[in-house]
């Protein structure tokens, strides 16, 4: 009881300060329209769009651009009368009957957002959202909101009810650079906005409370729920009869779709974001920017039309409904070519190359080898491939390799070029957990990298970004490179605001990646008969990944280009104990590199390594081509 007593004082409170904000509103305008009689709407007549952000691919040349969509000012005799009665259920329902703010409005909101202990409710009517859209910024500040209370109180007075709806529908944003209602219909359906129908004129009012959330482009679920909810409300308010809105309610949601192929969606929605952080939204299209990115459109091209072509049989195949994604790096720099961020930009916006953390499996493997190396060890050495029970790090732990067979002595360069899991464990007891924890740290795995022997089978969860700079590392000699995807941002008068200063770091000296670089070019060998006859032998290096089959990774090198692809559910499901990468991830990479030109470059590694031929079991040096199982490693 005592309770409710004291939520009716504070409702009462609440209803007493809001009914003296109110007469403050009130005795604000008047004072401003005795000493300022009008407020300048010379904005609206001498609107300048602006010029648009150009972005720039690496050869310099224009790559895409963000800019307004031309904004054509529609009269509102010429609106449908459903598109205004759309507007008002989403927005303003008692829009004729207010002068500029919602007294009702304003109590309603803050009973109800009492009740919910939280803002639940906003108040603000299609006036006051004209005056915040053309004279003041997004800060939440309550000066700021008085001032808009009583402009809002002014634009009452000086204009009509049809010109505030008029100049409202044709300055409000919709979202990826839209103004204006006519904008937003060519846009979405290529049609006049006197064409609208009574659905699309729903899904134009729901998309201005959230662009983001609701563009029907992007989230057509939740538009077409936010719609459906607006035409209800049109019928509840007598605006449309129950036939129209069972008709409307009816439609499938359509609207023009994104051409994925040419304009790489992810990556430019990834440059959208960082931009609008940079410089602001509004400025990013009209502010006159030119960004240089890294991104090389024959190396994206490819890399999308080898992805399409996977992730489609995939999908109409064994796995239905699977993803994945692909990015491609300049070994030298980091710079990203390419990037490819899931099957279907318009099914989800969720950039899995930059997003999707996933265990990493066996590209963990590189790092062990490479620490081992460093502390002495050398890939002629052997180890036995059998039965081992680790205690000591919690309950007994017996792995297995992933056929559950032992194969008995071999290489470390077999061990590693057949992603053995014994060896790769024994390899890493003893040489060590915590300096190979130390090395993925080094090559910025963000893990969290837990000092466990798991982590040799690749227990450590990444991004596939991470992943691609790990592993560019064997290519470039052992230094690290930031993968990176702008170079520098420059205003309309050609200073730079920003440039891109990426990580780079000497991690493996280049006498161990040689050795580690020559034992993962192995693995491709075995390929050889579906590799591009191009190709020689020593001119990419390569590593396949599972993990639990819920991901299939597929990263290689050659010496100018590092790609990594995984494939597999967004939620983790098991793809199946048939899905490995050389059936899933590696037709991706490869159809990427066949297209690309004969590279003219080798690996660079320290010059004091030596060539020798090995038995790939005994690790017994033997004469080239005198033994089938004969390898050539560095030492």
């Amino acid at each position: 009881m005592a309770v409710m007593v004291i939520k009716l004082r504070t409702i009462i409170l609440s209803l007493f300060l809001c009914g003296c904000f109110a007469i403050a509103c009130a005795l604000g305008a008047i004072f401003f329209l005795l000493h300022n009689n009008c407020i300048n709407f010379s904005v609206l007549e001498n609107y300048n769009p602006g010029a648009p952000t150009i972005i720039l691919d690496d050869s310099g040349a224009e790559w895409t651009r963000f800019q307004l969509d031309k904004r054509e000012p529609v009269p509102y005799d010429q609106m449908p009368t459903h598109l205004i009665q759309a507007f008002l259920a989403a927005e303003d329902r008692s829009f004729f009957e207010h002068a500029g703010i919602s007294i009702r409005g304003i109590l309603r909101s803050v009973v109800v957002n009492l009740y919910h202990g939280r803002k639940a409710q906003g108040a603000s009517t299609i006036t006051q959202q004209l005056v915040k859209l053309l004279f003041f910024d997004s800060r939440k500040m309550f000066i700021r909101k008085i001032k808009e209370q009583i402009c809002s109180i002014i634009v009452e007075y000086q204009l009509t009810k049809q010109q505030i709806l008029q100049t409202y529908l044709n300055h409000v944003y919709f979202g990826c650079g839209i103004y204006g209602v006519q904008a937003a219909a060519h846009r979405f359906w290529a049609k006049d906005v006197s064409e609208l129908s009574i659905d699309e004129s729903a899904v134009l009012a729901a998309v201005i409370c959230s662009p983001r959330h609701y563009c029907p482009i992007l989230s057509p679920l939740s538009c077409t729920n936010r719609r459906n909810v607006i035409i209800t409300v049109m019928h509840q308010l007598g605006h449309i009869t129950h036939e129209q809105m069972r008709d409307a309610l009816a439609v499938k949601l359509v609207v023009k779709d994104l051409d994925t192929t040419v304009s790489a969606p992810y990556l430019k929605e990834t440059l959208r974001l960082f931009l609008e952080d940079l410089v602001g939204k509004r400025a990013l299209y009209t502010g006159g920017f030119q960004v240089q990115t890294t991104i090389n459109r024959q190396v994206q091209h490819h890399a999308q039309a080898a992805f399409d072509k996977q992730l489609t049989s995939l999908r109409s195949g064994v796995l239905p409904g699977v993803d994945g994604a692909l990015i491609s790096l300049d070994v030298q720099t980091g710079a990203i070519k390419a990037l490819v961020g899931g099957a279907n930009f318009r099914e989800s916006k969720w950039n899995r190359v930059l997003q999707a953390r996933r265990q990493m499996g066996s590209t963990f493997k590189p790092l062990v080898y490479a620490m081992a190396v460093q502390k002495g060890a050398n890939f002629a050495q052997t180890e036995v491939d059998e039965p081992i029970a680790i205690e000591n790090y919690g309950p007994v732990w017996r792995p297995n390799n992933v056929y559950n067979t032992f194969d008995g002595t071999m290489t470390l360069a077999r061990a590693l070029s057949y992603s053995n899991n014994i060896i790769t464990i024994k390899t890493l007891l003893k040489t060590g957990i915590q300096p190979v924890v130390d090395l993925a740290k080094q090559c910025r795995i963000a893990g969290p990298v837990h000092p466990y022997p798991s982590i040799a089978l690749g227990c450590v969860d990444a991004t596939l970004r991470e992943v691609a700079g790990m592993f560019n590392l064997f290519a470039n000699d052992g230094v690290y490179v930031e993968p990176h995807y702008i170079k520098w941002v420059k205003d309309c008068w050609g200073n730079k605001i920003y440039k891109s200063n990426p990580e780079c770091e000497r991690v493996l000296s280049s006498r161990v990646v040689g050795q580690v670089a020559k034992a993962l070019s192995l693995g491709l060998i075995r390929a050889r008969d579906r590799l591009p006859k191009k190709w020689v032998e020593g001119h990419a290096i390569s590593k396949t990944g599972t993990s639990d089959f819920r991901t299939c990774w597929f990263v290689g090198s050659t010496p100018e280009l590092t790609t990594a692809v995984y494939i597999g559910y967004d939620d983790g499901r098991h793809m199946g104990k048939d899905m490995f990468p050389l059936r899933t991830a590696f037709p991706i990479w490869i159809g990427l590199y066949k297209e690309l030109p004969a590279t003219q470059k080798t690996f660079v590694f320290d010059p004091t390594l030596k060539e020798v031929t090995i038995n790939e079991l005994t690790g017994q040096m033997v004469t080239p081509g005198a033994d089938a199982q004969g390898i050539t490693i560095l030492v």
